[in-house]
C-alpha cells in the first residue's frame, strides 16, 4: 500500500521485513510491529534509533491500516517507494558481457503472480526483472513485495517503454525464448541452449496470465517453448490449458540455470 503523500510503500510479512533488514536497513523509515513479534526486531530497532528512525509496537488492526492487508504477518516496514530504473543498453550490454539471464513480463497484471515470480527468480539465481510501463503490468506493490518473500533485495527490476523494440534491440545478442501453447518445443530447451552457448544469456518472456503473449512480442522471440504435460507425447489433451504463470515461471527458470 502506498502512502502517496509520503511517497512511502509500506512493505509487511515477517519474511519480506526480515530480508530488507539484513540487506537494505537504511531504506526503513518507520517500523511498526505486534507485540507477539516484537522480540524478533530488536536489533532492527536499536538501528532505528541510531539513525533516528521510527519504531513503535501496534495492534494488529493498525498495522491493517498501514498496509491495506490483514496478511501482514505483524510488521509493516515504510520504506520510501521504490523508483523503477529505465533499462538502457548500456545495463543490457552489461548483462551480454557477464552471461546474465533476464526475464521479461509481458503484462503479468496479477501483483501475487508478480511476486511469486519475483520470488522464483530470486531462488534461482536470475537478477534481472523486465517490466513494461503499461497499465495491465504489475509493479512493485505490498502485494508483491509481500508475496516474493523477501526476494525484492536479490533482483534487479527494470522498465522499458516497448518491449517489442526491447526485443529487436536485443536480437542476434541474446536468445529470446517465448512461452506459448502452440509451441513445438518443451521446456527442456532450454536447459539445452544454455548448455550449448552457456556464453550467451537467455532472455525468457513471460505472457499475460489470461491472454498469453501479445502476437508482437510472439514475433520478436527465437523460440517458443511449452512445458509438457502427461501424456502430450501420446497426442492426449490437457484437462487444464496451463500452468498458473508464477507456476510456470519456477520450472522455466530450474531449466534455465540447470545447465
Amino acid at each position: 500500500m502506498k502512502n502517496k503523500q509520503k511517497n512511502e510503500l509500506a512493505v509487511c510479512g515477517f519474511a519480506a521485513v526480515k530480508k530488507l533488514e539484513k540487506n537494505h536497513p537504511e531504506k526503513i523509515t518507520r517500523l511498526y510491529f505486534t507485540q507477539d513479534v516484537a522480540p524478533k526486531f530488536g536489533g532492527l530497532c536499536k538501528k532505528l534509533a541510531k539513525s533516528h528512525g521510527i519504531y513503535n509496537q501496534k495492534p494488529a488492526a493498525d498495522l491493517e491500516k498501514l498496509s491495506g492487508t490483514v496478511h501482514h504477518q505483524g510488521v509493516v516496514a515504510m520504506i520510501e517507494a521504490p523508483q523503477i530504473e529505465p533499462l538502457d543498453s548500456d545495463i543490457t550490454d552489461g548483462w551480454i558481457e557477464r552471461g546474465e539471464n533476464a526475464v521479461l513480463l509481458d503484462r503479468i497484471g496479477n501483483a501475487n503472480n508478480f511476486g511469486a515470480i519475483v520470488r522464483s527468480a530470486a531462488f534461482f539465481g536470475i537478477k534481472n526483472i523486465i517490466i513494461p510501463l503499461d497499465e495491465a503490468q504489475s509493479s512493485i506493490t505490498t502485494s508483491s513485495y509481500r508475496v516474493a518473500e523477501g526476494g525484492m533485495e536479490y533482483v534487479n527490476i527494470y522498465s522499458v517503454q516497448s518491449s517489442v523494440r526491447l526485443l529487436q534491440a536485443l536480437s542476434q545478442k541474446v536468445l529470446r525464448i517465448g512461452t506459448a501453447l502452440e509451441a513445438k518445443k518443451d521446456v527442456g530447451f532450454l536447459s539445452k541452449a544454455a548448455s550449448a552457448n552457456p556464453k550467451k544469456p537467455i532472455l525468457v518472456v513471460l505472457g499475460n496470465e489470461e491472454h498469453g503473449m501479445s502476437q508482437e512480442v510472439r514475433k520478436n522471440c527465437d523460440e517458443l517453448v511449452i512445458i509438457p504435460w502427461s501424456g502430450m507425447a501420446q497426442g492426449k489433451e490437457c484437462s487444464i490449458d496451463s500452468l498458473n504463470v508464477a507456476q510456470a515461471a519456477s520450472i522455466i527458470f530450474y531449466e534455465m540455470t540447470k545447465a
